[in-house]
């Protein structure tokens, strides 16, 4: 199945911008065309700009990105390199992974201690309350 360039957008959740830019820095093969000369994606294409949304996801520089995808064009001859690249922006994200845990970590304890203010405050106003009634 072939799909237009808006289509394509859609389905990837890119941009027609996003997509002729990858094409032109070539992170991505020129699709094929139809009859009209119109762009006309492939699933693979699909797949392949899924797989290229995820490392833009992981925080993967574009330059790191378009070297692996110029070696996905040697086939097996590059898979050695292509994994030392993904077990780099693997530790990249676990070590960011750590980083954002730490940060929720503060984010939970300024929520609960928020809460016991509240509770607090809630506590003050009863008392009040009551004194006065």
């Amino acid at each position: 199945m072939t799909y237009a360039i808006a289509e394509a957008a859609h389905r990837s959740g890119l941009s027609i911008d996003t997509l002729r830019y990858y094409e032109r820095i070539q992170l991505i093969d020129p699709p094929a065309r139809d009859s009209g000369g119109r762009r006309a994606y492939s699933d693979e294409d699909l797949a392949w700009l899924e797989f290229l949304t995820r490392l833009r996801t992981t925080g993967m520089p574009i330059r790191m990105m378009r070297e692996y995808a110029r070696l996905r064009h040697q086939g097996t001859a590059s898979a050695t390199r292509r994994k030392q690249i993904l077990i780099e922006q693997r530790a990249e994200v676990l070590d960011r992974i750590v980083e954002l845990n730490s940060c929720l970590d503060v984010l939970n304890y300024k929520i609960a201690n928020y809460e016991q203010c509240e509770r607090d405050l809630d506590e003050k106003t009863s008392n009040l309350e009551e004194a006065s009634a």
